[in-house]
């Protein structure tokens, strides 16, 4: 992954927070940073453009690639 990131601060449902918790405690291989890395490209994947960048973070981030 590209070694510049961004720290962001969102509010999300506390439903959502929930499900990811447990997501993350029955998967200890994932963190909550990787977990939203692999969402938002996949979002953007689907509904961005195609930007390859986008395309290669979420690869890298789905199958734990460090660049």
């Amino acid at each position: 992954m590209n070694s510049s990131t961004i720290s962001l601060l969102v509010e999300i449902p506390e439903d959502l927070h929930e499900s990811l918790q447990g997501y993350l405690e029955s998967h200890p291989a994932w963190s909550q940073q990787r977990v939203f890395c692999a969402a938002l490209s996949l979002f953007l994947m689907q509904n961005g453009g195609g930007d390859r960048r986008v395309n290669r973070i979420y690869l890298d981030t789905l199958f734990d690639y460090a660049a």
